[in-house]
Parts: structure tokens; sequence; C-alpha cells
């Protein structure tokens, strides 16, 4: 089974707009999906990437046009503004390695916690949050919780920012398959196509 690296955070509204999309991709081409959620602070400093409050003024209003058009093109009622975002994402982040790492499936708990977010406007910063989220995607709370906390789950977590920036990840969501980045949700036509041409995959050593 081909495999393919979904780097993302659960911070992230871009990787939201994506994830029913890309799971049904994944699932149309038979893809195996190996989820790595990943700091972005660590990797922004790596990458030329800047916090959303220090980029330029034109740039943040066209994250909100963008924000406006995607949510209306996928259908999904994401508030511009929510009301506990930002929030620190590394223990929700934490619990998808945890569950990924026990060979469990994270992708339904992720979409909760992105609903529970970006539609709701639940504190997803918060244990009790992520405890009613995890019980209700089908996931023993109490025994995720406690093993994301644990220092293997996080020594596995705090190695993603390099292990991200070595495969030429720089934002979130970024898809990688064979070597090759598809950063936004916004690529995944061309993702698509990648997979349905069975094309090798595109290096820029390889361009001269």
């Amino acid at each position: 089974m081909r495999k393919i690296d979904y780097w993302f955070t659960l911070a992230s509204p871009w990787a939201f707009l994506g994830h029913d999309a890309f799971n049904k991709l994944a699932n149309a081409h038979g893809l195996s999906i190996a989820y790595k959620p990943v700091f972005l602070g660590e990797v922004f400093k790596a990458t030329g990437g800047l916090p959303l409050a220090q980029r330029a003024p034109a740039r943040q209003q066209y994250r909100m046009l963008e924000l406006q058009r995607w949510r209306e093109l996928r259908g999904i009622p994401l508030k511009l503004k929510p009301k506990h975002w930002p929030f620190d994402p590394a223990l929700a982040d934490r619990c998808v390695t945890a569950i990924a790492e026990a060979g469990g499936d994270p992708s339904g708990f992720m979409r909760a916690v992105w609903e529970a977010s970006w539609v709701r406007e639940e504190d997803c910063g918060k244990e009790a949050t992520l405890a009613e989220l995890l019980s209700r995607t089908g996931h023993d709370a109490k025994d995720v919780l406690a093993a994301a906390k644990t220092e293997e789950i996080g020594k596995i977590y705090a190695a993603r920012a390099p292990e991200a920036i070595a495969a030429g990840v720089f934002g979130s969501p970024c898809y990688v398959l064979d070597g090759e980045v598809f950063w936004g949700q916004d690529r995944l036509d061309l993702l698509e196509r990648a997979l349905a041409t069975k094309r090798e995959a595109f290096r820029v050593d390889a361009v001269g």
C-alpha cells in the first residue's frame, strides 16, 4: 500500500477545510496515511514563516478572503474569528500522535476538534474539551490523554518539527507523497492528478 505523510496542526483552519476532501482522495487511491501533527512555531523559524499577527496587513486581509471562499466551496460553516482561537494545540496534537502510535485512526477526532474550535467556538486548549471529543469519536479519553502526556509521545511530537523541516514542509496542511510536497488544501487537485497519472515524483534538483 502506498503511503502519504499528512502534516498539520489542529490549530490550522486550512487543514480543517481540506480534511474531508483529503481523506476521500486517500481512500479512493488506497493510500496509507501517516498522521504527523507538528508544532509550526519551530517550523516557521527555520523556513521563513511568520505567525499570523506578524504578517503584513495585506496578507492578513487576503487570508480572510480565502477563508470565506474556501468555507463556501467546502460547505463548512467555519467562523472567521472563533472565540477561543488561537489556542495552544500541543495537547490536542499529542492526542493525535498517541492514537496513531497505538495503531488507531485519529481522523474522526481531528475533525471533531476542528468543528469544536472553528464552528462551535469551544476552547480546544482545555483537557476537558478534548476528553469529551475523544469519547464522542470512539476513543478511551482517559487512556489517550494519559498516553499523550507521556515522555515517549512528547519526544515523538518534539521530533516532528526537525523531521518536517528536513522533508521540505513549511505550513499546515502539507501532504508529502514519495518525497514531493503538496502545500495547502488548495493543492489537493494536483495531488489527485499525481496519483491518477502515477507519474514519478517531481524533484527540485531535477530542474536545470
